[in-house]
């Protein structure tokens, strides 16, 4: 029998799948969750007046997360400025500032949940000076403050290059820093408007080598027309920072208005992808359909420290 490790080729990949043509593959479909713990989490978000990226990237793992108590807090906003190709989350001209007592609200539900591990991310706030890298501080100090003892990792934007904002972030010693790559180079204009790959490479090498006790992580979405040759050289170009951690997931289209899906990726692409990205060094690759940058978290983290 062929070896499962050959299904990725260099060959032109097929046209634009079109929805209601090609449905979903079965590995794909998510059970839905809407038990009592999934109301707690949204009413403790409700009551906060917090965001989740869950709700607001449409996750597909956001009824299997609040079932078991866990989301990713999404601070600054919930409007961001910039307007990428993919992603769900409203775009525009936020209506004001940072809000100053968001982290204390976030490390109020922390405690409220009972987490152990946190994340946070945030919309991008091209509009603040730091890119709101102080918000991030504060969230992280109050988080410790309020629940001594839990890990807390940050996804961060890339603060347009602003490496002071950067360094103000990592001085907190999060326990992971999270930044997402997203996508390979050539792609980089029709899928992240404002973002410049070098720049998150910069991003990703220059955390490490500040602070090499903090574990980095980044990750990409396939299924938007990259090449297997191109998403290896990216993998190479992460692994090459010093990066620890890799996340590896299909891209699914929020609506009709953002980037259609080019092709849907086999699980066995993903393990393939898994075992080259361990062999150029990263401690820790999560690659699968379902996958996405916080999903298992936590275990992700567990196993990077062995």
């Amino acid at each position: 029998m062929a070896s499962p490790f050959n299904i990725i080729s260099n060959a032109p990949l097929p046209s634009v799948i079109s929805p209601d043509l090609h449905p979903r593959p079965e590995w794909l479909r998510v059970k839905f969750f809407g038990g009592e713990k999934y109301q707690d989490v949204k009413r403790i978000m409700r009551t906060l007046e917090l965001h989740t990226v869950c709700e607001s990237a449409r996750c597909p793992n956001m009824g299997e997360c609040w079932e078991h108590g866990t989301a990713t807090f999404m601070i600054l906003g919930d409007i961001c400025t910039r307007s990428c190709g993919f992603c769900a989350v409203p775009s525009g001209k936020p209506a004001g500032p940072p809000d100053e007592e968001e982290p204390v609200r976030v490390a109020e539900a922390v405690a409220k949940m009972g987490l152990r591990y946190a994340v946070v991310t945030s919309v991008n706030r091209d509009d603040q000076p730091d890119g709101g890298a102080a918000i991030f501080a504060r969230t992280i100090e109050e988080i410790r403050r309020r629940v001594p003892g839990c890990k807390v990792e940050v996804l961060i934007p890339d603060f347009r290059g602003n490496w002071d904002a950067l360094d103000l972030v990592l001085a907190t010693r999060p326990d992971v820093l999270n930044h997402n790559t997203e996508t390979v180079p050539r792609l980089y204009r029709q899928v992240r408007k404002g973002a410049v790959y070098e720049r998150s490479l910069e991003l990703l090498g220059r955390a490490k080598q500040a602070h090499p006790e903090v574990p980095t992580k980044t990750g990409l979405m396939l299924g938007l027309g990259e090449e297997k040759q191109e998403v290896l050289d990216t993998i190479g170009d992460l692994a090459a920072q010093g990066t620890d951690i890799l996340t590896l997931g299909q891209y699914l289209q929020p609506t009709k208005e953002h980037l259609p899906i080019v092709r849907y990726l086999h699980p066995d692409e993903f393990a393939e992808f898994k075992i080259l990205g361990e062999a150029m060094g990263f401690k820790h690759v999560e690659a699968g359909p379902l996958v996405r940058s916080s999903y298992h978290a936590f275990e992700q983290t567990e196993s990077a420290r062995k």
